[in-house]
């Protein structure tokens, strides 16, 4: 539904898609797990009950680049004010998601090596 409508965000639809799949259909699950675009989206999820940073940036990026042109297009003052107050609600939602913990990559470790 968020990728048609541009002021709706996708995730919180996927994720229900997800959650319905996972009870109904475990072939529909497995291809939603397996996709390229929401599979990453639900295994964070899923793992961490978070979302990667660069999700949560694009995420805000589409949000101010559609509520900022719809606001620029309407003519209403109401419909201005509703705009920018469902922005608000949805940026203050997407920015209280946890960000998920990065993988450490500290060059100076190296890599357990097996014991002979």
């Amino acid at each position: 539904m968020g990728i048609v409508l541009p002021v709706l965000p996708t995730t919180p639809f996927v994720l229900l898609a997800a959650a319905c799949f996972a009870r109904s259909s475990d072939r529909f699950y497995n291809a939603l797990l397996n996709h390229r675009l929401t599979g990453q989206l639900i295994a964070d999820w899923r793992t961490h009950g978070a979302m990667q940073r660069k999700t949560k940036h694009w995420a805000a990026f589409m949000m101010v680049l559609s509520f900022g042109t719809s606001i620029l297009i309407m003519h209403s003052f109401w419909h201005r004010i509703m705009l920018l107050a469902m922005a608000t609600i949805l940026g203050v939602f997407i920015w209280r998601i946890p960000v998920r913990p990065e993988p450490t990559t500290d060059p100076t470790v190296a890599p357990a090596s097996p014991e002979t």
